[in-house]
Order: C-alpha cells, then sequence, then structure tokens
C-alpha cells in the first residue's frame, strides 16, 4: 500500500517563449491568462495542488497565480532557464512536489486540456497502477502523464539524451494509456498561429457548452 495517495501536478512554464514573439504564460485567453488557464485545468481535473516551475519573467508569473489561485499553487524557479531545457525544468519541479502518490506533468502551454481528460487518467489510475498514464488521440500519446511517484528519482537521475521521452522508453512495457476526445491535448501553443488555433478551439468549445 502507498503512504501517499494524493494526486498533484506540475506545470512547466519557465521558458522564453522565443517562437511565439511574445511572452506566452500571461497572453490572453478565456478571460484569463494562459497560464491561468493550464494551471486551472489541472485543478479541476483533481490535482490538490499545482506545483509550476518559472524562469522567464518568473515574479509575473507567480503573482498571476498566487492571486488566482492562492495556497492551491507552489513555485519552483530555474534560474538557469536561459541555458537549460525542459528536462531540467521538470527535475526541479519534481524534486519540489510535495508527497503523493502520483503527477500530472503538463507544459504550461497546453492550456486547453480539459479537465474531463485529468480526471480519466486519475480513475483509470485508481482502477490499475502503473507507472505511466498516458491519454491518447487518434491512438498517439499526448500531454499530460499521470506518473507515479515512484518514478521520481529515476527523472531526477536522468541525464541521457532525448530527455523525459527517451526515459518513457525504459517503462515501455509498464506504462497503460486512456483513449480521449480532447482537442486541447494536442494543442501547443508554441507560435502566434499555435495561439489562433487555440483561441478558435476555445470558441468551439464555448459554443458546445452553450449547446450542451
Amino acid at each position: 500500500m502507498r503512504k501517499e495517495t494524493a494526486i498533484h501536478a506540475l506545470v512547466l512554464a519557465a521558458g522564453r517563449s522565443r517562437r511565439m514573439g511574445d511572452f506566452k504564460p500571461l497572453l490572453p485567453l478565456r478571460g484569463r491568462t494562459l497560464i491561468e488557464n493550464s494551471v486551472g485545468s489541472a485543478l479541476s481535473g483533481g490535482a490538490e495542488t499545482v506545483t509550476v516551475v518559472t524562469g522567464c519573467r518568473a515574479d509575473e508569473v507567480e503573482r498571476v497565480l498566487a492571486r488566482a489561485f492562492g495556497e492551491r499553487v507552489r513555485f519552483v524557479r530555474n534560474d538557469a532557464y536561459a541555458e537549460t531545457d525542459m528536462l531540467r525544468s521538470a527535475q526541479l519541479g519534481a524534486a519540489a512536489l510535495p508527497a503523493c502518490g502520483a503527477f500530472f506533468l503538463l507544459p504550461g502551454d497546453m492550456p486547453v486540456v480539459s479537465p474531463e481528460t485529468f480526471a480519466k487518467l486519475r480513475a483509470a489510475y485508481a482502477r490499475e497502477p502503473a507507472p505511466l498514464v498516458f491519454p491518447t488521440l487518434d491512438g498517439r500519446r499526448k500531454h499530460p502523464p499521470l506518473i507515479d511517484a515512484a518514478l521520481i528519482p529515476a527523472i531526477l537521475a536522468f541525464d541521457g539524451e532525448g530527455g523525459l521521452r527517451e526515459l518513457w522508453r525504459r517503462y515501455e512495457g509498464e506504462l497503460r494509456t486512456v483513449p480521449v476526445d480532447d482537442a486541447g491535448v494536442r494543442i501547443d501553443v508554441d507560435t502566434p498561429r499555435d495561439y489562433e488555433t487555440c483561441m478558435q478551439t476555445c470558441e468551439v468549445q464555448g459554443k458546445e457548452k452553450k449547446e450542451v
């Protein structure tokens, strides 16, 4: 039996947004900032708290999130964000997580993942725990995976090429997948065109909710 059964989330938001031409976390989306949408979806999906790795313009991002979510959001900084990659941010964040049974890992530029997707991953993990539980769309694995806390030491120790994707290969035979019908799992906002697609998706989702 696990000593801890809580589910938390880790959101990576340290980067400089070079391809966007503007600072992604603070772009407007659905009446909030993009990063508020990312954190909010994880909380709405059942994460007890969200640990956010900040870097570029960390003070601004942390201020916005603290005002929106209070004690449900925690922060750790990647001060070397300009010289390091996402793996380093993931390692810093994993090391700072509260005690938990598992955690979601979500890039901060994926703001429209449905809370239902998080909930489906949690339910699948509760039925049959696995080192990794990925959502799939059209048969392809997407973010956010739900990661068993037992993998944290392996994440912290990994220093190979290919980042976490390469680490996940070691668990290929043990991971589980959960099919979802959620366009949000394939939308990451890297470029102005991505941002436009994201806005259009939000409009469609809003219309669908009104119709229901």
